[in-house]
């Protein structure tokens, strides 16, 4: 008769041998990459059947909790590489206004689902900057815009005290005083007990401070007011 001792033991150490972080992650990366595609179909479909999909709530709501998954993931593999030690910003100099108007445009059907006014306000200027991670930090950043706004929301860049600045800027009810900062946000004051984590925002400080030049680093400013009368998130890059 068998042993069953010995197969459990077995089973056991395989268990523990388990780096059950890495399977998250994988798993993680497979959501991420199927919701791309749900994504890519949904604005084929709204395409597709323009005159029936524009005004329908049910559709916007669909897109958009699907855009915030999809960005949600994003961020958790980032969060994963920055406790792997892995995450690094690979600057290369970008052309902001046509950077600007991309981040738009991958957002323009879900923008004019919602009857959102949108626009980019930036100085002809060029910057140096990781073109995915940043790109990860405003796409975020605009679907909680879309979120929160009352019908416009634009894009900003400018050059002050020779940090890029790149704002997300909407007419809503603004960030809530606990949400509003100046500078890094560490992990320890992140609430898991709160319905708001704000996960986004270390997100976005991260990778702000992995942008270096010299003694200075990259940091994240949130605030109310702007043009618009609303929330404020602006992403300083040295």
């Amino acid at each position: 008769m068998p042993d069953p001792v010995g197969p459990r033991k077995e089973c056991d150490e395989d268990t523990q041998s388990i780096d059950f972080s890495m399977v998250i992650a994988s798993a993680v990366h497979d959501m991420k990459n199927s919701l791309g595609m749900l994504l890519n179909s949904l604005d084929d479909l709204r395409s597709s059947h323009a005159d029936t999909l524009a005004d329908s709530a049910s559709f916007n709501t669909l897109q958009y909790e699907a855009e915030r998954v999809h960005s949600d993931l994003i961020q958790l593999l980032g969060l994963y590489r920055l406790g792997e030690q892995t995450l690094s910003a690979h600057i290369e100099e970008h052309y902001v206004p046509d950077f600007l108007a991309q981040q738009l445009a991958r957002h323009q059907p879900l923008l004019s689902g919602h009857g959102i006014q949108y626009e980019v306000v930036a100085d002809d200027l060029s910057g140096f900057y990781d073109e995915d991670l940043l790109t990860g930090v405003l796409n975020n950043t605009i679907n909680n815009s879309i979120r929160y706004s009352n019908g416009r929301l634009r894009l900003t860049a400018r050059e002050e005290s020779h940090y890029l600045v790149i704002g997300v800027e909407d007419d809503g009810q603004g960030y809530p005083e606990h949400m509003q900062k100046h500078g890094p946000v560490s992990f320890k004051s992140l609430d898991f007990n709160s319905g708001s984590t704000s996960l986004g925002l270390f997100f976005a400080s991260s990778v702000a401070q992995l942008h270096r030049n010299g003694d200075r680093e990259g940091f994240i400013r949130i605030r109310n007011g702007g043009a618009l009368q609303g929330g404020v998130f602006e992403i300083w890059l040295p």
